[in-house]
């Protein structure tokens, strides 16, 4: 069907930027031609090209409305439904584009992507592997589908799927990315790890134009930050102290790749930068450009493989020097990465094999925690009840490695009970896979509690009341969850590993001077967890005295932290600079 020309008009001034003008023609349209789906859709594309999805909702409404039949127009407004986190009612829209039509693809992906946010990790399942049978190796579902299995502690059966996957498609770089996260999940060598890395890297196309910036070594630089995560999110907790205390020699934007106008971290992060760019719906060459343009000399990216990356964006080199830092424990394995933060610890010498980076090691740790503002007072548990461990790390790192750990400790403590919290667990199908994968290793249902989400940090920080020990998990420590569970005086075992991702405890840890409750072996792990279960006056002496020894650690040092950080990229200017005059 011919477009009418006044909406070609209107999508052409879209397209030059001219949004006013085209908002201003559909209107009009839409007045005197209430029912022209066509302009409806259009009408409502450009509202959310604005960012007004509430505005564009009742026209992609009307248009379901005037046209029940059509499953594309369901699909319209069950985007602009998830967007606004309704996501019962677009479950429930794209639940009836496929009844209309079952071969409609964009229903199914649709339906798994709504049940994953739900969460309905079961349905998002379902639905994952109904559509990739209709359209085999289609790379969003292939993701999709991933990402659920993942979110109930499934990684050996996501960890498989992206191997199929990536056998048949091995430019996905998206999937790649999810499955390097997953590989950090379970006990592969750090040398196999590292060479799945360096392959995602190699698969980047060469920067054949890194940005250069005028080498001065100790001018005002320009420092970028590039995220997703600043907003109610664990990464916000330790990016914080970068916002709120730059120094003066230190010209600072934000590339936010995540617009969350309603989220009260995000704009309360926001508010501390001047320069807070919003970048998440631009593409590699967008970004790379707005980057560029911006003449940043230090950018520092805070994924690494994690969702919402742009590492595929960053391979062409769009600042002189960047950095990888906080959000991941790994290399990234991309040659523009000149950088990685660590600390001794996580990275001790010798570790620069496993990476493609130099480390840039932030002593006494590579992390600085800022507690939520407001929070319950610590407490013990209930002297009439068991003694109970407890963790509250993701499903994803509650390996068969540490089930067996948590076995053994709870085998040696009689009558004691184990307390397990994630956000998942609200999902019944989170529940039963975790309880089936503890039962087979050995953990009796009688002796576990699950808990799901808390609606609030306040809620969520009171639930360590009910635990006397936090058991941490292994290869892929806890980090946020130790950090909570030490500010509520609770004291947390941690086993030493053979990585960045199992020696992240041990650091948190040793920035407080508690050493002592690191494991160098699994035998020390169960003996200390154990130890502890038997000592009370101990027990209340880590409940009364945890949270003033981390508010006076560089644990939570906010200004000395950022301090030391942008003093190391100062130096990793400053090593730029003396290589550009160098020429090299």
């Amino acid at each position: 069907m011919k477009m009418d020309p006044d909406l070609q008009r209107a999508l052409e001034d879209m397209r030059c930027g001219k949004m006013d003008e085209a908002l201003s023609s559909v209107r009009s349209i839409v007045q005197s031609r209430p029912d022209d789906c066509n302009a409806l859709q259009i009408l409502a594309l450009l509202l959310i090209q604005s960012g007004r999805h509430e505005e564009a909702l009742p026209h992609l409404a009307r248009s379901v409305e005037a046209w029940p039949l059509a499953p594309q127009y369901r699909n319209n407004y069950a985007n602009v439904l998830l967007q606004l986190k309704r996501y019962r009612e677009a479950i429930e829209q794209w639940e009836r584009s496929v009844q209309i039509d079952p071969g409609f693809d964009m229903g199914w992906l649709g339906l798994a992507c709504a049940r994953v946010q739900l969460p309905d990790f079961a349905g998002a399942i379902e639905a994952a592997r109904t559509g990739l049978k209709r359209r085999p190796g289609w790379r969003e579902l292939n993701r999709t589908l991933v990402i659920a299995m993942e979110a109930i502690g499934q990684v050996t059966g996501s960890l498989a799927v992206c191997r199929q996957s990536l056998a048949r498609d091995p430019h996905d770089s998206a999937l790649r990315s999810i499955f390097l996260l997953l590989l950090n999940y379970q006990a592969f060598s750090p040398e196999s790890i590292a060479s799945e890395h360096r392959e995602f890297g190699q698969r980047q196309l060469p920067a054949t134009m890194p940005a250069r910036t005028d080498p001065d070594p100790d001018r005002r630089i320009r420092v970028g930050i590039l995220s997703a995560d600043l907003r109610t999110h664990s990464v916000a907790f330790f990016a914080e102290p970068l916002l709120r205390f730059v120094p003066p020699t230190v010209d600072l934007t934000v590339f936010s790749l995540h617009a969350a106008p309603d989220d009260d971290t995000a704009s309360r992060l926001a508010s501390m930068v001047a320069r807070w760019e919003e970048v998440g719906p631009l593409n590699d060459e967008a970004l790379n450009a707005k980057i560029r343009n911006s003449k940043v000399d230090v950018l520092v990216e805070l994924h690494g493989h994690t969702p919402g990356n742009r590492l595929t964006a960053l391979a062409a080199k769009p600042a002189p020097v960047i950095v990888s830092a906080i959000g991941y424990p790994n290399t990234t394995g991309v040659a523009a990465v000149d950088w990685r933060v660590v600390d001794s610890v996580t990275d001790p010498p010798g570790s620069e094999s496993f990476c493609t980076e130099r480390l840039l090691r932030l002593d006494p740790c590579f992390l600085c925690y800022t507690p939520p503002e407001d929070t319950p007072p610590p407490g013990m548990p209930d002297e009439s009840g068991s003694l109970t461990f407890g963790s509250f790390n993701a499903l994803s790192k509650i390996s068969d490695q540490t089930i067996g750990l948590w076995s053994r400790v709870l085998d040696a403590v009689p009558g004691s009970r184990l307390l397990l919290k994630a956000v998942a667990l609200v999902d019944p199908a989170a529940r039963a896979s975790l309880q089936n994968r503890l039962e087979a290793g050995g953990i009796p249902a009688s002796r576990i509690e699950i808990l799901p989400y808390s609606p609030t940090i306040w809620e969520h920080l009171l639930v360590y009341s009910r635990i006397h020990i936090a058991l941490d998990t292994t290869p892929y420590n806890g980090t946020t969850t130790t950090c909570e569970a030490l500010w509520m005086g609770v004291p947390v075992v941690t086993l030493l590993g053979d990585r960045h991702a199992a020696r992240v405890g041990a650091s948190l840890l040793g920035a407080m001077g508690r050493n002592e409750l690191v494991a160098q072996t699994p035998g020390e792990y169960v003996d200390k967890a154990v130890e502890l279960a038997g000592s009370p006056k101990r027990l209340q002496g880590y409940r009364e005295s945890l949270r003033q020894e981390m508010s006076q650690s560089p644990l939570t040092d906010q200004p000395g932290y950022a301090g030391r950080f942008y003093h190391a990229l100062r130096n990793c200017w400053r090593d730029w600079c003396k290589d550009s005059k160098n020429g090299r």
